[in-house]
Protein backbone atom coordinates (compact mmCIF):
# COMPACT_ATOMS: atom_id res chain seq x y z
CA UNK A 1 0.00 0.00 0.00
CA UNK A 2 1.50 3.57 -1.15
CA UNK A 3 2.36 5.60 1.92
CA UNK A 4 -0.22 8.80 1.99
CA UNK A 5 2.13 11.60 0.79
CA UNK A 6 0.53 15.69 1.97
CA UNK A 7 0.30 17.78 -0.86
CA UNK A 8 -0.45 17.84 -4.64
CA UNK A 9 1.79 15.83 -7.06
CA UNK A 10 3.10 17.22 -10.36
CA UNK A 11 5.59 14.85 -12.33
CA UNK A 12 8.06 13.67 -9.58
CA UNK A 13 7.78 16.63 -7.32
CA UNK A 14 5.56 16.90 -3.99
CA UNK A 15 4.25 20.47 -3.51
CA UNK A 16 2.66 20.94 0.24
CA UNK A 17 -0.57 23.37 -0.27
CA UNK A 18 -1.21 25.53 2.50
CA UNK A 19 -3.83 24.35 4.88
CA UNK A 20 -5.87 26.55 6.71
CA UNK A 21 -7.75 24.26 8.60
CA UNK A 22 -4.28 22.52 10.32
CA UNK A 23 -3.35 26.31 11.16
CA UNK A 24 -7.01 26.17 12.94
CA UNK A 25 -6.49 23.60 14.27
CA UNK A 26 -2.59 24.34 15.88
CA UNK A 27 -3.87 27.32 17.47
CA UNK A 28 -6.48 25.43 19.16
CA UNK A 29 -3.93 23.06 20.78
CA UNK A 30 -1.97 26.16 21.39
CA UNK A 31 -5.08 27.44 23.49
CA UNK A 32 -5.05 24.37 25.87
CA UNK A 33 -1.25 24.45 26.60
CA UNK A 34 -1.49 26.60 29.21
CA UNK A 35 -4.27 24.45 30.84
CA UNK A 36 -1.75 21.39 30.50
CA UNK A 37 1.39 23.31 32.39
CA UNK A 38 -0.90 23.55 35.00
CA UNK A 39 -0.69 20.16 35.81
CA UNK A 40 2.72 19.03 34.72
CA UNK A 41 3.90 22.11 37.46
CA UNK A 42 1.68 21.17 40.49
CA UNK A 43 4.38 18.67 41.42
CA UNK A 44 6.87 21.54 41.89
CA UNK A 45 4.48 23.65 44.29
CA UNK A 46 6.29 23.49 47.67
CA UNK A 47 3.14 24.60 49.91
CA UNK A 48 1.23 21.91 49.08
CA UNK A 49 0.94 17.83 47.91
CA UNK A 50 -0.48 19.08 44.42
CA UNK A 51 -0.42 16.05 42.71
CA UNK A 52 -4.54 14.83 43.52
CA UNK A 53 -5.85 17.77 42.04
CA UNK A 54 -6.65 18.18 38.27
CA UNK A 55 -5.70 21.47 37.89
CA UNK A 56 -6.49 21.23 33.77
CA UNK A 57 -10.05 20.31 34.98
CA UNK A 58 -10.42 23.30 37.57
CA UNK A 59 -8.94 25.51 35.01
CA UNK A 60 -12.07 24.64 32.39
CA UNK A 61 -13.95 25.41 35.75
CA UNK A 62 -12.37 28.46 36.22
CA UNK A 63 -13.08 29.57 32.66
CA UNK A 64 -16.77 28.28 32.99
CA UNK A 65 -17.62 30.77 35.50
CA UNK A 66 -15.86 33.45 34.90
CA UNK A 67 -17.60 33.44 31.47
CA UNK A 68 -20.83 32.72 33.46
CA UNK A 69 -20.40 35.87 35.37
CA UNK A 70 -19.55 38.25 32.69
CA UNK A 71 -21.99 41.07 31.83
CA UNK A 72 -21.67 43.29 28.63
CA UNK A 73 -20.04 46.07 30.38
CA UNK A 74 -18.34 43.79 33.78
CA UNK A 75 -17.29 41.14 34.45
CA UNK A 76 -16.62 37.91 37.44
CA UNK A 77 -14.96 39.30 41.02
CA UNK A 78 -12.20 37.77 41.76
CA UNK A 79 -13.37 36.49 45.17
CA UNK A 80 -16.55 35.44 43.77
CA UNK A 81 -14.92 32.83 41.16
CA UNK A 82 -12.69 31.77 44.11
CA UNK A 83 -15.57 30.98 45.75
CA UNK A 84 -17.43 29.28 43.29
CA UNK A 85 -14.56 27.05 42.56
CA UNK A 86 -14.27 25.88 46.20
CA UNK A 87 -17.34 23.57 46.06
CA UNK A 88 -15.56 21.97 42.73
CA UNK A 89 -11.77 21.72 44.26
CA UNK A 90 -13.08 20.30 47.92
CA UNK A 91 -14.30 17.21 45.46
CA UNK A 92 -11.56 16.75 44.26
CA UNK A 93 -9.43 16.26 47.36
CA UNK A 94 -11.79 15.99 50.54
CA UNK A 95 -9.57 15.59 53.10
CA UNK A 96 -7.78 18.51 52.33
CA UNK A 97 -8.67 21.90 54.58
CA UNK A 98 -10.46 24.74 52.76
CA UNK A 99 -7.39 27.30 53.26
CA UNK A 100 -5.34 24.65 50.54
CA UNK A 101 -8.34 24.64 48.62
CA UNK A 102 -8.51 28.01 48.44
CA UNK A 103 -4.75 28.39 47.81
CA UNK A 104 -5.26 26.18 45.00
CA UNK A 105 -8.22 28.44 43.54
CA UNK A 106 -5.93 31.29 43.43
CA UNK A 107 -2.95 29.51 41.98
CA UNK A 108 -5.06 28.39 39.12
CA UNK A 109 -6.76 31.87 38.51
CA UNK A 110 -3.30 33.82 38.60
CA UNK A 111 -2.12 31.19 36.16
CA UNK A 112 -4.85 31.58 33.65
CA UNK A 113 -4.02 35.12 33.97
CA UNK A 114 -0.65 34.93 33.55
CA UNK A 115 0.62 36.89 36.27
CA UNK A 116 3.89 37.57 36.39
CA UNK A 117 4.59 38.52 32.84
CA UNK A 118 5.15 41.55 31.33
CA UNK A 119 2.07 41.61 29.19
CA UNK A 120 -0.18 38.96 30.41
CA UNK A 121 -0.30 36.54 27.64
CA UNK A 122 0.72 33.28 26.33
CA UNK A 123 3.03 32.86 23.54
CA UNK A 124 2.80 29.64 21.23
CA UNK A 125 5.40 28.69 18.17
CA UNK A 126 3.51 26.36 15.45
CA UNK A 127 4.56 25.52 12.25
CA UNK A 128 2.60 26.72 8.58
CA UNK A 129 3.15 26.29 4.87
CA UNK A 130 3.12 28.94 2.51
CA UNK A 131 1.79 29.37 -0.85
CA UNK A 132 5.79 28.91 -2.16
CA UNK A 133 6.27 25.74 -0.41
CA UNK A 134 8.62 27.03 2.85
CA UNK A 135 7.73 26.22 6.08
CA UNK A 136 7.53 28.72 8.48
CA UNK A 137 7.28 29.56 12.31
CA UNK A 138 4.74 31.57 13.51
CA UNK A 139 4.55 33.04 17.00
CA UNK A 140 0.72 33.15 18.24
CA UNK A 141 -0.37 35.38 20.91
CA UNK A 142 -3.47 34.86 23.17
CA UNK A 143 -4.57 35.26 26.60
CA UNK A 144 -7.00 33.22 28.28
CA UNK A 145 -8.31 35.83 31.52
CA UNK A 146 -7.94 39.18 31.21
CA UNK A 147 -8.06 42.24 34.02
CA UNK A 148 -10.29 45.21 32.82
CA UNK A 149 -10.64 48.29 35.57
CA UNK A 150 -14.41 49.54 35.77
CA UNK A 151 -15.24 52.99 35.60
CA UNK A 152 -15.78 52.90 39.98
CA UNK A 153 -11.78 51.68 39.93
CA UNK A 154 -12.91 47.82 41.09
CA UNK A 155 -10.94 45.51 38.71
CA UNK A 156 -13.05 42.45 37.13
CA UNK A 157 -11.89 39.33 34.96
CA UNK A 158 -13.48 38.75 31.23
CA UNK A 159 -12.87 35.28 29.38
CA UNK A 160 -11.40 36.01 26.06
CA UNK A 161 -12.44 34.90 22.77
CA UNK A 162 -9.43 31.79 22.99
CA UNK A 163 -10.85 30.67 26.47
CA UNK A 164 -14.62 30.68 25.26
CA UNK A 165 -13.39 28.45 21.88
CA UNK A 166 -11.60 26.26 24.71
CA UNK A 167 -14.68 25.69 26.28
CA UNK A 168 -16.79 24.55 23.06
CA UNK A 169 -14.30 22.85 21.36
CA UNK A 170 -13.22 25.31 18.47
CA UNK A 171 -11.42 27.95 17.56
CA UNK A 172 -12.25 31.15 15.32
CA UNK A 173 -15.65 29.30 14.34
CA UNK A 174 -18.14 31.84 12.79
CA UNK A 175 -20.54 32.84 15.31
CA UNK A 176 -23.55 32.46 13.67
CA UNK A 177 -23.46 29.17 12.18
CA UNK A 178 -22.22 27.83 15.60
CA UNK A 179 -25.19 29.33 17.53
CA UNK A 180 -27.93 27.94 15.02
CA UNK A 181 -25.76 24.51 15.09
CA UNK A 182 -26.15 24.53 19.30
CA UNK A 183 -29.65 25.89 19.07
CA UNK A 184 -31.01 22.93 16.42
CA UNK A 185 -28.94 20.17 18.94
CA UNK A 186 -30.43 21.79 21.61
CA UNK A 187 -34.14 21.60 20.03
CA UNK A 188 -33.04 17.62 18.95
CA UNK A 189 -31.99 16.39 21.93
CA UNK A 190 -34.86 17.78 24.16
CA UNK A 191 -36.99 16.14 22.00
CA UNK A 192 -35.53 12.81 21.86
CA UNK A 193 -35.39 13.36 26.27
CA UNK A 194 -31.52 13.21 26.73
CA UNK A 195 -31.27 15.90 28.80
CA UNK A 196 -28.07 15.63 29.78
CA UNK A 197 -26.40 15.94 26.04
CA UNK A 198 -28.85 18.77 26.01
CA UNK A 199 -27.52 20.69 29.09
CA UNK A 200 -23.91 20.39 27.57
CA UNK A 201 -25.41 21.88 24.33
CA UNK A 202 -27.03 24.50 26.43
CA UNK A 203 -24.19 25.43 27.70
CA UNK A 204 -22.62 25.93 24.23
CA UNK A 205 -24.92 27.85 23.24
CA UNK A 206 -24.77 30.16 25.81
CA UNK A 207 -21.11 30.39 25.49
CA UNK A 208 -21.64 31.33 21.90
CA UNK A 209 -23.96 34.02 22.58
CA UNK A 210 -21.50 36.10 25.11
CA UNK A 211 -18.98 35.79 22.36
CA UNK A 212 -21.06 37.46 20.57
CA UNK A 213 -21.27 39.97 22.90
CA UNK A 214 -17.48 40.31 22.65
CA UNK A 215 -17.34 40.84 19.10
CA UNK A 216 -19.59 43.79 19.18
CA UNK A 217 -17.89 45.10 22.42
CA UNK A 218 -14.77 45.03 21.19
CA UNK A 219 -15.62 47.13 18.21
CA UNK A 220 -17.41 49.56 19.99
CA UNK A 221 -13.99 49.86 22.47
CA UNK A 222 -12.05 49.94 18.86
CA UNK A 223 -14.54 52.95 18.11
CA UNK A 224 -14.10 54.90 21.99
CA UNK A 225 -10.27 55.00 20.93
CA UNK A 226 -10.14 55.99 17.02
CA UNK A 227 -13.40 56.11 15.17
CA UNK A 228 -11.32 55.42 12.00
CA UNK A 229 -10.25 52.19 13.12
CA UNK A 230 -13.17 50.79 12.42
CA UNK A 231 -15.46 50.24 9.03
CA UNK A 232 -18.44 52.19 9.78
CA UNK A 233 -19.85 52.69 6.73
CA UNK A 234 -19.93 48.76 5.71
CA UNK A 235 -18.84 46.16 8.04
CA UNK A 236 -20.17 47.48 11.25
CA UNK A 237 -23.61 48.18 9.62
CA UNK A 238 -23.89 44.67 8.14
CA UNK A 239 -22.43 43.68 11.86
CA UNK A 240 -25.50 45.27 13.25
CA UNK A 241 -28.02 44.20 11.00
CA UNK A 242 -26.90 40.31 11.21
CA UNK A 243 -27.29 40.53 14.58
CA UNK A 244 -30.46 42.06 15.12
CA UNK A 245 -31.67 39.19 12.66
CA UNK A 246 -29.87 37.08 14.36
CA UNK A 247 -31.49 37.86 18.05
CA UNK A 248 -34.90 37.89 16.47
CA UNK A 249 -34.69 34.28 15.29
CA UNK A 250 -32.84 33.17 18.45
CA UNK A 251 -36.13 34.79 21.02
CA UNK A 252 -38.22 32.46 18.54
CA UNK A 253 -36.35 29.27 19.05
CA UNK A 254 -35.08 29.60 22.53
CA UNK A 255 -38.62 30.97 23.58
CA UNK A 256 -40.13 27.67 22.33
CA UNK A 257 -37.40 25.98 23.70
CA UNK A 258 -38.24 26.65 26.78
CA UNK A 259 -41.57 25.65 26.54
CA UNK A 260 -40.80 22.33 25.74
CA UNK A 261 -38.37 22.50 28.62
CA UNK A 262 -40.83 23.49 31.00
CA UNK A 263 -43.28 20.83 29.84
CA UNK A 264 -40.52 18.11 30.52
CA UNK A 265 -39.62 19.67 33.67
CA UNK A 266 -43.24 19.59 34.97
CA UNK A 267 -44.40 16.17 33.43
CA UNK A 268 -41.41 14.62 34.45
CA UNK A 269 -41.60 11.84 37.39
CA UNK A 270 -38.13 10.80 37.72
CA UNK A 271 -36.23 13.50 40.23
CA UNK A 272 -33.16 13.60 38.05
CA UNK A 273 -35.15 13.53 35.00
CA UNK A 274 -36.86 16.80 36.72
CA UNK A 275 -33.68 18.21 38.23
CA UNK A 276 -31.32 18.06 34.75
CA UNK A 277 -34.80 19.84 33.37
CA UNK A 278 -35.05 22.62 35.56
CA UNK A 279 -31.23 23.31 34.86
CA UNK A 280 -32.18 23.31 31.50
CA UNK A 281 -34.72 25.82 32.01
CA UNK A 282 -32.33 28.01 34.31
CA UNK A 283 -29.80 28.03 31.36
CA UNK A 284 -32.42 28.81 28.56
CA UNK A 285 -33.91 31.65 30.61
CA UNK A 286 -30.24 33.14 31.16
CA UNK A 287 -29.59 33.26 27.12
CA UNK A 288 -32.94 34.76 26.69
CA UNK A 289 -31.88 37.50 29.20
CA UNK A 290 -28.03 37.51 27.52
CA UNK A 291 -29.98 38.23 24.25
CA UNK A 292 -32.08 40.70 25.54
CA UNK A 293 -29.17 42.59 26.83
CA UNK A 294 -27.27 42.29 23.73
CA UNK A 295 -30.46 43.79 21.62
CA UNK A 296 -30.07 47.26 23.48
CA UNK A 297 -26.44 47.46 22.94
CA UNK A 298 -27.16 46.77 19.38
CA UNK A 299 -29.39 49.60 19.08
CA UNK A 300 -27.66 51.99 20.99
CA UNK A 301 -24.40 50.83 18.50
CA UNK A 302 -25.44 53.91 16.11
CA UNK A 303 -25.60 56.35 18.69
CA UNK A 304 -22.12 55.60 20.14
CA UNK A 305 -20.82 55.68 16.63
CA UNK A 306 -22.01 59.66 16.27
CA UNK A 307 -21.60 60.79 19.65
CA UNK A 308 -17.47 59.30 19.47
CA UNK A 309 -17.28 61.22 16.41
CA UNK A 310 -18.23 64.33 17.10
CA UNK A 311 -16.43 64.30 20.17
CA UNK A 312 -12.97 62.96 18.30
CA UNK A 313 -13.67 65.11 15.40
CA UNK A 314 -13.09 68.31 17.71
CA UNK A 315 -10.81 67.03 20.48
CA UNK A 316 -7.61 67.95 18.49
CA UNK A 317 -5.00 66.26 16.90
CA UNK A 318 -4.13 62.85 18.20
CA UNK A 319 -1.51 62.74 20.68
CA UNK A 320 1.70 60.37 19.96
CA UNK A 321 1.71 56.77 21.23
CA UNK A 322 4.18 56.39 24.17
CA UNK A 323 7.48 54.33 23.17
CA UNK A 324 7.19 50.44 24.43
CA UNK A 325 10.75 49.72 26.18
CA UNK A 326 10.34 46.03 26.92
CA UNK A 327 8.54 45.13 23.11
CA UNK A 328 9.88 48.05 21.00
CA UNK A 329 13.28 48.41 22.28
CA UNK A 330 14.87 45.69 24.55
CA UNK A 331 13.47 42.39 22.64
CA UNK A 332 14.17 43.58 19.19
CA UNK A 333 18.34 44.63 20.80
CA UNK A 334 18.62 41.03 22.25
CA UNK A 335 17.89 39.55 19.23
CA UNK A 336 20.70 41.60 17.29
CA UNK A 337 24.46 41.13 16.73
CA UNK A 338 26.05 42.83 19.47
CA UNK A 339 28.00 44.86 16.43
CA UNK A 340 24.15 45.77 14.95
CA UNK A 341 22.91 46.68 18.74
CA UNK A 342 25.38 49.63 19.37
CA UNK A 343 23.71 52.01 17.29
CA UNK A 344 20.26 51.97 18.51
CA UNK A 345 20.74 51.27 22.14
CA UNK A 346 23.32 54.37 22.28
CA UNK A 347 21.04 56.41 20.59
CA UNK A 348 18.27 55.52 23.17
CA UNK A 349 20.80 56.08 25.94
CA UNK A 350 21.37 59.95 24.22
CA UNK A 351 18.09 60.97 24.25
CA UNK A 352 17.02 59.21 27.42
CA UNK A 353 19.66 60.20 30.18
CA UNK A 354 20.04 63.65 29.41
CA UNK A 355 22.98 66.26 29.75
CA UNK A 356 24.61 65.22 33.55
CA UNK A 357 24.12 62.42 35.19
CA UNK A 358 23.25 62.01 38.23
CA UNK A 359 25.20 62.04 41.29
CA UNK A 360 24.97 58.27 43.07
CA UNK A 361 26.23 58.14 46.59
CA UNK A 362 28.24 55.00 47.16
CA UNK A 363 27.65 53.05 50.03
CA UNK A 364 30.14 54.40 52.63
CA UNK A 365 28.75 57.97 52.16
CA UNK A 366 25.16 56.39 52.01
CA UNK A 367 25.85 55.07 55.48
CA UNK A 368 27.50 58.24 56.93
CA UNK A 369 24.71 60.31 55.42
CA UNK A 370 21.95 58.40 57.59
CA UNK A 371 23.99 58.42 60.66
CA UNK A 372 24.75 62.20 61.09
CA UNK A 373 23.30 63.72 63.31
CA UNK A 374 20.49 65.90 63.10
CA UNK A 375 20.94 69.21 62.34
CA UNK A 376 19.70 71.84 65.93
CA UNK A 377 16.48 73.26 65.04
CA UNK A 378 17.32 77.08 65.66
CA UNK A 379 19.48 76.46 62.15
CA UNK A 380 16.51 74.78 60.59
CA UNK A 381 13.72 77.14 61.29
CA UNK A 382 15.81 80.39 62.58
CA UNK A 383 13.90 83.04 64.37
CA UNK A 384 9.98 82.35 64.51
CA UNK A 385 8.60 86.13 64.10
CA UNK A 386 6.11 87.58 66.27
CA UNK A 387 2.60 87.89 64.75
CA UNK A 388 1.06 91.35 64.68
CA UNK A 389 -2.42 90.68 66.14
CA UNK A 390 -5.65 92.82 65.02
CA UNK A 391 -7.83 93.99 67.97
CA UNK A 392 -10.92 91.91 68.38
CA UNK A 393 -14.04 93.18 66.95
CA UNK A 394 -16.62 94.20 69.75
CA UNK A 395 -19.56 92.12 68.50
CA UNK A 396 -21.67 92.72 71.89
CA UNK A 397 -23.96 95.69 71.45
CA UNK A 398 -24.95 96.13 75.31
CA UNK A 399 -22.62 96.21 78.54
CA UNK A 400 -22.06 94.13 81.39
CA UNK A 401 -24.30 96.87 83.56
CA UNK A 402 -27.37 96.66 80.91
CA UNK A 403 -27.54 92.79 81.35
CA UNK A 404 -27.75 93.45 84.53
CA UNK A 405 -30.25 95.71 84.64
CA UNK A 406 -32.72 93.91 82.56
CA UNK A 407 -32.14 91.05 84.71
CA UNK A 408 -33.37 93.12 87.60
CA UNK A 409 -36.14 94.26 85.62
CA UNK A 410 -37.44 90.80 84.31
CA UNK A 411 -37.23 89.07 87.69
CA UNK A 412 -40.76 88.12 88.21
CA UNK A 413 -42.14 85.69 90.60
CA UNK A 414 -45.11 86.54 91.80
CA UNK A 415 -47.29 89.18 89.84
CA UNK A 416 -46.98 89.36 86.02
CA UNK A 417 -45.97 92.30 84.21
CA UNK A 418 -46.73 94.19 81.18
CA UNK A 419 -44.36 94.92 78.26
CA UNK A 420 -45.81 98.40 77.91
CA UNK A 421 -44.61 98.93 81.42
CA UNK A 422 -41.53 97.26 81.47
CA UNK A 423 -40.28 99.36 78.47
CA UNK A 424 -41.36 102.81 80.11
CA UNK A 425 -39.87 101.70 83.03
CA UNK A 426 -36.81 100.42 80.81
CA UNK A 427 -36.05 103.92 79.54
CA UNK A 428 -36.16 106.16 82.79
CA UNK A 429 -33.18 104.04 84.04
CA UNK A 430 -31.26 103.98 80.46
CA UNK A 431 -32.75 104.86 76.56
CA UNK A 432 -30.53 102.02 75.52
CA UNK A 433 -32.35 99.36 77.77
CA UNK A 434 -35.39 99.14 76.07
CA UNK A 435 -34.63 97.07 72.65
CA UNK A 436 -32.61 94.74 75.25
CA UNK A 437 -36.07 94.24 77.13
CA UNK A 438 -38.18 93.65 73.99
CA UNK A 439 -35.69 91.19 72.69
CA UNK A 440 -35.56 89.11 75.58
CA UNK A 441 -39.46 88.94 75.96
CA UNK A 442 -39.86 88.10 71.99
CA UNK A 443 -37.59 85.17 73.23
CA UNK A 444 -39.48 84.73 75.97
CA UNK A 445 -42.61 84.29 74.08
CA UNK A 446 -41.11 80.54 72.68
CA UNK A 447 -38.92 79.42 75.74
CA UNK A 448 -36.75 76.28 75.62
CA UNK A 449 -37.87 74.80 78.91
CA UNK A 450 -35.43 71.39 77.92
CA UNK A 451 -32.62 73.56 77.12
CA UNK A 452 -33.03 75.64 80.85
CA UNK A 453 -33.04 72.36 82.54
CA UNK A 454 -29.77 70.87 80.85
CA UNK A 455 -27.92 73.88 81.49
CA UNK A 456 -28.99 73.92 85.36
CA UNK A 457 -30.92 77.32 85.19
CA UNK A 458 -33.52 78.02 88.04
CA UNK A 459 -35.98 80.04 86.35
CA UNK A 460 -36.99 80.72 83.08
CA UNK A 461 -38.71 83.89 81.87
CA UNK A 462 -42.29 82.97 79.93
CA UNK A 463 -44.33 85.18 77.54
CA UNK A 464 -48.22 85.30 76.77
CA UNK A 465 -50.34 86.63 74.04
CA UNK A 466 -53.91 87.59 75.26
CA UNK A 467 -54.78 89.78 72.79
CA UNK A 468 -53.79 93.51 74.00
CA UNK A 469 -52.36 95.71 71.52
CA UNK A 470 -48.93 96.92 72.21
CA UNK A 471 -49.38 101.02 72.32
CA UNK A 472 -45.39 102.52 72.05
CA UNK A 473 -43.93 104.45 69.91
CA UNK A 474 -40.98 102.21 69.01
CA UNK A 475 -42.03 98.76 68.87
CA UNK A 476 -45.41 97.32 67.97
CA UNK A 477 -46.67 93.89 68.41
CA UNK A 478 -49.01 92.23 71.30
CA UNK A 479 -48.61 93.67 74.66
CA UNK A 480 -47.36 90.84 76.20
CA UNK A 481 -47.66 89.35 79.79
CA UNK A 482 -44.48 88.43 81.39
CA UNK A 483 -43.67 86.18 84.49
CA UNK A 484 -41.06 83.76 86.00
CA UNK A 485 -41.75 80.17 86.47
CA UNK A 486 -39.51 78.02 88.78
CA UNK A 487 -38.49 75.21 87.29
CA UNK A 488 -38.60 71.75 88.87
CA UNK A 489 -34.81 69.87 88.70
CA UNK A 490 -35.17 67.72 91.53
CA UNK A 491 -33.79 63.73 90.81
CA UNK A 492 -35.49 61.65 88.30
CA UNK A 493 -36.76 64.88 86.09
CA UNK A 494 -37.07 65.23 82.28
CA UNK A 495 -37.34 67.82 79.88
CA UNK A 496 -41.24 67.12 79.95
CA UNK A 497 -41.37 67.60 83.33
CA UNK A 498 -40.11 70.71 83.77
CA UNK A 499 -42.32 71.69 80.84
CA UNK A 500 -45.31 70.82 83.06
CA UNK A 501 -44.37 72.39 86.57
CA UNK A 502 -43.62 75.89 84.27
Amino acid sequence: MAPLVFGAVRGDEVSPDPDEGLARRLKALACTAPLHDLDARKAKLDWADATVYQMAEIALHTIDQVTIAMDFDTGADHEQVVNRLLPFIAAQAPGRGIAEHTRVARWVLDNLINVGTTDRGFRRVYGSVGPDGTYRRRAFDFKLLVELAAPSGEVYLRATDEAINVLVGALDTDVESAQIAAEVKLENLISRGRLADAKLAAEQARYRTVQYGETLRAKLDATRRDVRSVDWEREVPELLDSALAHIESRFRAETAILKNITAARDEAEDPDHKRRAAELVEIVAECIRRHTQLQSRLQAAGAVFRAEQDRQQFSGPPQRAAIDLFGQLLTPALELPLADAVAPTRAFFHAATGITVPTVPSLPSLVSLLLRPAPEREQVVGEIPEPELMPADETDSYTNEQWRQADHLLDLPEVPRRLSGLLAEARDTDPGLARLVALRALHAYGPEVGGAVRQGERHVLLAFDDGTPLDDAEFGGADLLLTTAVLDTGAGGTDTDAEEVA
